[in-house]
């Protein structure tokens, strides 16, 4: 029997994943060329490696697992049947893997592997069988009751935004919760493409003029940057959870939450032992003012909350270089673009759905 179609937030969360799985596998996007001597029909099939790194295989195995987890339960919360749900969850990722792996073919320093593509497959396999799994003991079920009595209707977008939240808090931020910094990044690409340009060189030397984005915010911005960064996912929420002390609730969850991603965040880059340093003397205070005006709007009314998430999203400029060097150079190197696109895209995708959500009827 079919389960009745609803929205589900895990089809949002397998669409990001798989976007997330496909730049991890890509990076880093750059040096495309042909493979010299190889005929097209040589690049469909996949070499079996002699050598073997525990590492890798298990990081292909659990990088496509959630993947399978979150098809399945898409589907069946979108009244696919049994049947087809099953072999949809394992068959769509695997096919995703041996796509991304023939694609390597064109990209120099990435090795195409039959192995690492059984392992993502067996992952995704794994996930499915998980979710399945969830499903049969009804937890699923047991989850989506509790949404319906927290959370109003068309809720799946925000629900999917704040569970990508934490994992963009991963990559290193200009300042703590501060997402959105990809002013810099955006204004060097189009200084390269613009370079050499005729028509363009009015432009290219104004954004050549622009000021560094490397300089040290001041204590006073950078407050705002982290107190704007926590109170931000706090209204996303807000804006789908009705008034009252759910919200109290979520906002303590989201600041227990933004003090985990970014001690682990640190600890990726310094050591165990500088966890905490990302706690300054600025930072504590802007946690607390955060706070303090997270429990204050409680009560206001949906589109007003959605209203001043709008304004809370506003992203700061970049200028962790020495966090961000220390990042790229860790062990983790192969697998900082998933935290750091979401760290770049979170407060422009959160800015959309707010402007769906206001633009919507009650």
């Amino acid at each position: 029997m079919s389960l009745p179609r609803r929205r589900s937030s895990a089809t949002w969360l397998a669409l990001a994943w798989a976007g997330l799985v496909v730049y991890a596998s890509l990076y880093p996007f750059s040096g495309w060329r042909w493979p010299p001597g190889q005929p097209p029909q040589a690049l469909l099939g996949l070499p079996w490696p002699p050598w073997v790194v525990p590492f890798d295989l298990w990081a292909n195995f659990a990088g496509y697992l959630p993947l399978g987890a979150l098809l399945l339960v898409a589907a069946r919360r979108s009244g696919v049947a049994p049947s087809l749900a099953l072999p949809f969850a394992m068959l769509l990722p695997a096919g995703l893997s041996y796509a991304t792996e023939v694609a390597q073919h064109f990209l120099p320093g990435r090795h195409p592997s039959l192995k690492d593509c059984a392992m993502n497959s067996l992952g995704a396999a794994a996930g499915a069988l998980l979710g399945a799994a969830l499903h049969r003991l009804r937890l699923i079920d047991l989850w989506h009751g509790l949404r319906e009595r927290w959370f109003v209707r068309h809720s799946a977008g925000a629900l999917a935004l704040l569970a990508l939240w934490p994992l963009g808090l991963l990559f290193p931020a200009p300042a703590p919760l501060g997402l959105g910094q990809v002013g810099e990044q955006l204004r060097t690409l189009l200084l390269q493409m613009l370079a050499d340009v005729p028509w363009a060189d009015g432009v290219y030397q104004l954004l050549d003029a622009s000021p560094p984005a490397a300089e040290r915010l001041g204590p006073l911005a950078e407050g705002m940057v982290t107190t704007l960064g926590l109170l931000g996912p706090c209204l996303v929420a807000y804006s789908v959870v009705a008034p009252g002390w759910r919200r109290v609730a979520l906002a303590a969850g989201a600041l227990g939450m933004a003090v985990l991603s970014m001690t682990l965040s640190t600890l990726l880059n310094f050591g165990p032992e500088h966890a905490l340093a990302w706690m300054t003397p600025v930072t504590l205070p802007a946690l607390l003012t955060a706070s303090v005006a997270a429990v204050a709007m409680a009560p206001l009314g949906s589109r007003a909350v959605a209203g001043l998430a709008l304004v809370a999203q506003a992203p700061a400029n970049p200028y962790f270089a020495v966090s961000l060097q220390a990042w790229e150079q860790g062990q983790f190197v192969r697998f900082h673009g998933l935290a750091q696109w979401i760290g770049w895209l979170w407060p422009y995708a959160a800015m959309g759905w707010l402007l769906t959500r206001l633009g919507a009827r009650d």
